[in-house]
């Protein structure tokens, strides 16, 4: 049975880890959070030919090593699927409305989870064309990738 219109599904729970969740990143998630600090965005190429954003170590579908082969990606891209973030939390990466996307970079085969920064929620449509934005100060972390935009004709 449909739900209507009117009913939304809401999640009243949240999941954090006291003291913060640390990894170390490893040669191919350094390596694109290195090109982040430097403003560029990369993807891994994988045996078949695709192109994974963000990069890992093994290929998510067949589990077969990535290339080692990195290639440029972005910084546009289209939105594949997005949510609304009405009232973004202290650990957002924005402090005001926003989207969450899946973002299809330009040149990849893969789509990355990242913010989007628009007006209003009535700016956002799957389809759209955006467009990174970095912070003017980067230290190789994901935060160096500050959202994305929507692409301006």
């Amino acid at each position: 049975m449909a739900l209507p219109d009117h009913d939304a599904l809401v999640a009243h729970h949240v999941l954090e880890f006291p003291g913060g969740y640390k990894r170390s990143v490893g040669p191919v998630i350094g390596r694109f959070l290195t090109e982040l600090r430097d403003g560029k965005l990369v993807g891994v190429k994988l045996a078949d030919g695709r192109v994974l954003v963000p990069p890992a170590e093994y290929d998510p579908q067949t589990s077969q090593p990535t290339t080692g082969e990195y290639v440029p990606v972005g910084p546009g891209g289209v939105v594949t699927t997005w949510t609304w973030v009405p009232q973004p939390k202290r650990h957002h990466p924005l402090q005001w409305p926003f989207a969450w996307a899946l973002v299809q970079l330009d040149g990849a085969d893969t789509a990355m989870v990242h913010a989007v920064d628009v007006v209003d929620e009535s700016k956002m449509a799957t389809g759209m064309r955006v467009t990174a934005r970095f912070r003017d100060e980067r230290v190789g972390h994901i935060t160096d990738l500050e959202s994305f935009v929507p692409e301006t004709s």
